[in-house]
């Protein structure tokens, strides 16, 4: 946070291990009432860990006092039958987030010819079983992202109004009757992972666009067979990917996983030489210039460029520059969520999921305000304090 950086300063550094800040006193600030009971931590440690099951033990341990889980699994069982846990010396909470949520996907290469005809892309994102993952692997901690824009009043819903209908008729004939019908809703099963009416629905697409079912294989008219790759550089998303493939197998697709060394991986990536890769794009409060980036055509063929997709798409273009320019808030709310419909119904991407949460785990050392600020932080450095009874009574059980 910017205004952390300025009222703290770096003091120590132990490289590769951590960090130490300390508060600046007599800050030329600090006495003004929007600051008023904000940074009060006379020192702020951060301790970095290369192996996410080591920094778990140690926070178990006692060797830092506050972590943030994104691993639904570890938040969901590795806490149980902890002592510090069970005698509530460490602290669980979820915190609501209202902040707009970054866009994960499997994004496709359009590049390749298997990828160009979006029902093709379509019928891949269909076997995707979201709810099966999600009960399996996620303990239901996500829900499954619908919008460019989620978690914020961007994202398209319903049917378009009248206003957004002003931005998206003159390209009625470039885009899909599903742009001017409902907002975009990826396949939803029952998460039993009998999916014979997906896999039913994704041929009959594949047909369409071409693809035949010859020999237990999916092949076009030349007799080859649909193969996709999906590029990764950590074991991590393998156990997601295994059960997506198996499924892919079931309609004839030769699927599989590649795993690289990070710097190969990057390469990779910079030169577009993939098929189907995970990438989390991370989102401003407000969009702006950023989406020519990441879903113009001006940035498709840029080595290194970050339309990992390879959009070209006139509609596209034009809806982007028309969040750019917007006069108003409403303006942009609007051509943001004309976008969303053109960009979500093209099927650039598999949209994963997301959590409108923080979880949150800490010692129970300290004090925090009875009114919670917006949702959009977790604000434990900004609004709260070492509550000395708290510290005094951990520290006796750490002694123990």
């Amino acid at each position: 946070m910017v205004q952390s950086i300025l009222v703290y300063k770096m003091v120590k550094v132990d490289p590769g291990r951590a960090v130490t800040y300390e508060r600046v006193k007599n800050h030329w600030s600090e006495k003004l009432p929007v600051y008023k009971g904000q940074f009060n931590f006379d020192t702020i440690k951060v301790d970095y860990y290369r192996d996410r099951t080591i920094s778990t033990e140690a926070f178990f341990a006692g060797e830092y006092d506050f972590r943030e889980e994104f691993t639904s699994r570890t938040w969901a069982t590795e806490y149980e039958g902890k002592p510090a846990v069970e005698k509530k010396l460490i602290l669980k909470d979820v915190i609501k987030s209202e902040a707009l949520t970054g866009y994960q996907a499997f994004f496709f290469n359009t590049r390749r010819e298997q990828f160009k005809d979006p029902r093709v892309r379509r019928a891949l994102g269909r076997m995707f079983d979201f709810e099966w993952t999600n009960k399996n692997l996620f303990y239901n901690s996500y829900e499954r992202l619908s919008s460019t824009f989620e978690n914020s009043e961007m994202k398209a819903t319903g049917t378009p109004d009248d206003a957004e209908l002003a931005l998206l008729n003159p390209w009625k004939l470039d885009l899909p009757e599903t742009v001017f019908g409902d907002a975009f809703r990826p396949p939803i099963t029952n998460g039993s992972g009998k999916i014979r009416k997906q896999i039913r629905t994704a041929l009959n697409e594949l047909k369409e666009a071409g693809w035949t079912i010859q020999d237990k294989k999916l092949k076009n008219a030349k007799g080859e067979q649909l193969s996709l790759e999906f590029l990764l550089f950590e074991n991590s998303f393998t156990r997601i990917i295994n059960p997506f493939i198996r499924n892919l197998e079931r309609i004839g697709v030769d699927a599989r996983i590649r795993i690289l060394d990070a710097a190969s991986w990057q390469n990779r990536l910079r030169s577009f030489d993939f098929d189907i890769i995970v990438r989390r794009q991370s989102q401003p409060a407000y969009p702006g210039v950023g989406l020519r980036n990441w879903w113009g055509s001006n940035s498709a063929d840029i080595t290194g460029g970050l339309n990992i997709a390879g959009i070209k798409n006139k509609a596209v273009d034009a809806l982007i520059e028309e969040v750019v320019k917007a006069e108003s808030r409403d303006q942009m709310i609007t051509a943001a969520r004309a976008l969303d419909r053109v960009l979500m119904w093209g099927h650039y991407t598999i949209p994963q999921w997301y959590k409108a949460s923080h979880f949150i785990a800490y010692w129970d050392r300290f004090g925090r305000p009875e009114a919670k600020p917006p949702g959009y932080d977790r604000a434990a450095l900004n609004t709260w304090w070492l509550d000395k009874e708290k510290n005094a009574a951990v520290e006796a059980a750490l002694r123990k």
